[in-house]
């Protein structure tokens, strides 16, 4: 096998030709709501079984113990936010832009993902000639490195001993690692002639934020809207070749902070609604890992302990605002059914 690997290796280096690799950032239709959690004080709640985070660390000391076994949250589809731009911010644009789980009809065809879930989004744009934007981000900023969990029937989340080490919780759920030169970056959208740009945010381990401009959604249907990096190097002789220190140096990633509508002063505001499939990349492999003798993260847990302190700052802020709105969905008043809804069973809304 070894030996083939280097044949085809050599095979493209006399071509004078990079082979890239392709994996999915976020796949939407993984994240759908799968998981139900219980919850005596706000009633049930969905969410994704594979994201659940845990926040009850930070909900002080005046819970009972079944009240922080409900402090969960996740990347489920419904959880996502949407922020506006500081001139757009207002109560009723804030209010009618959200997130929501949307499934593709079965009998779609093959090549429109039927039966699969999407994201969702609505925004409520200003009316007014001036700019404007919407960010669309995850409840939380992804970990790059987590071990993954599994819940227990007590609530509790515990790491399985084959997993520890690994950090492998959101690989392909809005990380991919292993990055070095991305070459381009590809998102399916379904578009409603919308005349709105949109882009993809991402950051790399080195923690430095790139903004990728994908085109606009003046379209009807599904479409895939691709990046190509202006800077890629298709021809070996022409790199800059070196070679780098292996771990705990080389640790490249990318992982997706969130995608951004952009609105033109000049066109229409008010709703816009638009659908995600997923986002995947193509790009050069950092370091050919194959199969090495030892698993240095799992002997080191260098990477792990270098996010840590990132990782907690963030779950500390994501803990007290999930904590803030649990504590107000309890203070809320409840109507009942019939007078919330109209018959129709859907919300009224402008």
């Amino acid at each position: 096998m070894k030996r083939v690997i280097a044949i085809l290796i050599t095979t493209f280096m006399m071509a004078g030709i990079v082979a890239a690799d392709e994996e999915v950032l976020i796949d939407f239709d993984q994240l759908s709501a799968d998981f139900t959690i219980t919850d005596p004080n706000i009633g049930d709640h969905q969410e994704n079984q594979r994201t659940i985070v845990d926040f009850s660390k930070e909900a002080g000391s005046s819970f009972s113990e079944q009240d922080r076994a409900m402090m969960k949250t996740s990347l489920a589809i419904k959880n996502w936010e949407i922020l506006l731009s500081s001139s757009s911010r207002t109560v009723v644009n804030q209010e009618y832009s959200l997130a929501r789980q949307a499934q593709v009809r079965e009998d779609a065809p093959e090549s429109h993902f039927p039966g699969k879930y999407v994201l969702g989004v609505r925004v409520h744009f200003p009316t007014e000639m001036y700019n404007a934007w919407a960010f669309i981000k995850p409840p939380f900023e992804i970990p790059a490195y987590q071990d993954k969990t599994t819940m227990g029937g007590d609530g509790a989340l515990t790491v399985a001993e084959e997993d520890k080490g690994k950090g492998d919780m959101f690989t392909n759920i809005g990380v991919v690692k292993n990055v070095g030169v991305l070459k381009s970056l590809t998102m399916n959208v379904h578009g409603l002639n919308f005349p709105h740009k949109i882009s993809v945010i991402i950051k790399d381990a080195s923690n430095q934020e790139q903004e990728l401009l994908l085109g606009h959604l003046e379209f009807d249907g599904w479409k895939p809207l691709k990046w190509e990096n202006p800077n890629y190097i298709l021809e070996v002789r022409n790199r800059s070749l070196r070679a780098y220190p292996l771990y705990p140096k080389t640790a490249p990633m990318v992982k997706l902070l969130g995608i951004r509508i952009y609105r033109d002063g000049m066109h229409e505001g008010d709703d816009f609604i638009g659908y995600i499939k997923d986002i995947s990349i193509v790009f050069d492999k950092a370091v050919l890992t194959g199969d090495r003798d030892i698993d240095d993260e799992r002997v080191w847990g260098i990477l792990q302990k270098r996010e840590e302190a990132r990782r907690n700052a963030e779950l500390r802020r994501l803990g007290n605002i999930q904590v803030l709105r649990y504590l107000e969905i309890q203070k809320m008043h409840h109507e009942e059914q019939d007078q919330q809804q109209p018959a129709g069973g859907q919300q009224q809304q402008p």
